[in-house]
């Protein structure tokens, strides 16, 4: 019953209905410009977490992420392995500052401020999502070195130098302008310090002539809140142009042994993560439905489940395509020109 009153976020019940309809709207299915999607990307980022984060932590947990996946590894584990990796990486030490841009409801927030003993900013412009983050951050204990700011990415409210890492988990994709997103992240960095992220990018396969590239590209972005989906070269060329020198990249979908798509796929069935197997989505459709119908749920919750399932089935295409990844990773420093 907690997906059901939860449903629309901080939407009001009567309008969420017509908050759909304005989400679909913004794009391509639909007659939306990519023009459009970028220009009013806040409003339209917010619309999509207000609509679909109960179902997210429903069917996902606490944690939005895909993860590449060892044979005999469970969902779970490999989500958490994913995280640990970036503390990992970024070479977090205890006591260190750290901004998680674009937090979600804070599950990697907590997860890699338990592994690495820091304390984890969670930047986030979603209001539903922060309270909710609050909630679970206090039942975890870590509220007092965990914390969540409003603010938009592309204008973060901090000063210069603010921190000792920053981190992103599939969040940047939803700029409507990598160039601007990052150089943001570069002006809060501490010189010498690191940036690392997973991005959402179309790969150098994705042929933007090819008519069935197109739609699954337009199904992510509808199902997924995203103004446009970059490809990985231009996440690239953008970071070196907001001054950042790349340690190292790559695309970590490729040597997966598990393909991060799994959970999704229509073949594939999981007692573990049933709740994202066609059988469980398909469960959760006909109890929405029912919810819906009888008033529990407010009118177009369906409507919000319909893209969320075309979102599964552009992704579970353009991974098996090798089109898309969602897990596009660099680790990137911010030269110290002092010590240069």
């Amino acid at each position: 019953m907690d997906l059901a009153s939860n449903l629309g976020g901080k939407i009001d019940k009567a309008e969420v209905l017509s908050a759909v309809q304005k989400y679909e709207k913004y794009h391509v299915c639909y007659g939306g410009q990519e023009e459009e999607r970028k220009a009013n990307y806040t409003d339209m980022v917010n619309k999509y977490y207000d609509l679909v984060t109960s179902f997210y932590e429903f069917g996902w947990g606490e944690s939005f992420h895909f993860a590449p996946r060892w044979k005999g590894e469970s969902l779970r584990e490999s989500i958490k392995r994913h995280e640990h990796f970036l503390p990992l990486q970024l070479g977090l030490k205890p006591g260190q500052k750290v901004l998680d841009v674009g937090c979600g409801i804070g599950g990697p927030l907590r997860e890699i401020s338990r592994f690495s003993s820091t304390s984890i900013t969670g930047l986030n412009n979603n209001e539903y999502q922060i309270t909710r983050g609050k909630e679970l951050n206090r039942i975890a204990g870590v509220d007092k070195t965990c914390n969540f700011v409003k603010a938009d990415f592309m204008k973060k409210p901090f000063p210069d130098n603010s921190f000792d890492a920053v981190y992103a988990i599939e969040a940047t994709c939803h700029a409507p302008d990598a160039y601007g997103c990052y150089k943001e992240i570069f002006r809060v960095l501490k010189p010498g310090q690191y940036f690392a992220a997973y991005e959402w990018c179309m790969t150098d396969s994705f042929d933007p002539q090819n008519p069935e590239h197109q739609k699954i590209k337009a199904e992510t972005e509808i199902g997924d809140g995203l103004p446009d989906i970059r490809l990985t070269a231009k996440c690239l060329e953008a970071l070196k142009q907001a001054g950042f020198e790349v340690i190292w990249e790559k695309d970590l979908a490729v040597d997966s042994p598990l393909p991060w798509y799994l959970p999704l796929d229509k073949s594939h069935f999981s007692l573990s993560s049933f709740r994202l197997t066609a059988v469980g989505r398909l469960f959760t459709k006909n109890m929405v439905k029912v919810l819906e119908y009888v008033g529990l749920a407010p009118k177009g919750s369906l409507r919000v489940q319909d893209f969320l399932e075309k979102a599964a089935e552009g992704l579970v295409e353009g991974g098996k395509r090798e089109i898309f990844t969602p897990m596009y990773f660099f680790l990137a420093r911010k030269p110290d020109l002092d010590r240069n």
